[in-house]
């Protein structure tokens, strides 16, 4: 079982960013539900992809398995907390062996020593940074022999456990200031995202007469997308009602109602069906 995902490209633009301490012990809020359902214990790594693709959730009552969020379903980073749109976003590590996997592989940048490919030791790293939106490491704060520096994680070549592999000329990418990793370049090329991100933003679209064509031509997409999709978990409304069951394989009629139920919902249906 896989959920669909279909590339699709935009320019890229000004990328926001958090250091990994800045989201470890923010509270997570349900938008739904006006609570609090946990606290962001850790983060885990997808060191093959280089992106963080979950964060464990500590919880007041008695767990008898790790609990997480996956960062696809994270609405927003702040300074007060992390926000995702329900209770139902937080699961049980234990039913998806992806993320079991990706725990017991144990990646924790920090402290790791980064060396380059021919064996030279670079530094240690002392922080990692987090593109907000996608969940992409986009630098590694080092400390070296006389100083501390940034390198772009474009110059790491492999994660592991306790070591960085990175390119022999990284020592030239090196930055002073995290800043300067968020940047965007003039004349940068485009790059990819997921149907489903793109399916995000159809939240900020509005019924102006330049977006209606634009908005109709998406939502035909979808459809040929999805229609005859079979669902691989329960999706619900905004309110926690029960739309459709896990199993279920999706007509047209089922995508034109999970439009028409928001973003929200639609974006879930994407992510969720098999091949």
């Amino acid at each position: 079982m896989a959920a669909t995902s279909r590339r699709i490209s935009k320019q890229v633009g000004v990328k926001t960013m958090k250091a990994s301490a800045q989201v470890i012990g923010l509270p997570i809020i349900s938008i739904a539900d006006g609570v609090q359902i946990g606290v962001v214990k850790s983060v885990v790594i997808n060191p093959d992809k280089g992106t963080i693709d979950f964060l464990t959730v500590e919880q007041d009552d008695v767990q008898l398995s790790l609990k997480a969020i996956p960062f696809k379903k994270v609405v927003g980073i702040g300074e007060f907390a992390v926000t995702v749109e329900k209770g139902h976003d937080v699961i049980d590590l234990s039913e998806i062996p992806i993320a079991n996997q990706l725990v017991n592989k144990q990646i924790r940048i920090k402290n790791a020593k980064a060396i380059t490919r021919k064996g030279q030791l670079l530094g240690e790293a002392s922080e990692f940074f987090v593109d907000e939106e996608s969940g992409e490491i986009i630098g590694i704060a080092l400390r070296l022999d006389d100083k501390e520096a940034v390198l772009p994680a474009s110059e790491v070549l492999t994660y592991g456990k306790d070591i960085l592999i990175v390119n022999d000329g990284a020592n030239g990418a090196l930055c002073d200031d995290p800043a300067q990793l968020v940047k965007a370049e003039s004349g940068q090329p485009a790059v990819e995202m997921d149907e489903g991100d793109l399916l995000a933003q159809m939240e900020a679209m509005t019924e102006s007469a330049e977006n209606v064509e634009a908005l109709h031509t998406l939502r035909e997409k979808q459809i040929a997308l999805l229609a005859g999709k079979r669902l691989t978990k329960d999706i619900y409304d905004a309110d926690g009602r029960l739309l459709f069951a896990s199993g279920t394989v999706l007509t047209e009629a089922d995508v034109r109602k999970a439009q028409a139920a928001g973003p929200g919902v639609i974006v879930d249906v994407s992510m969720n069906v098999e091949e």
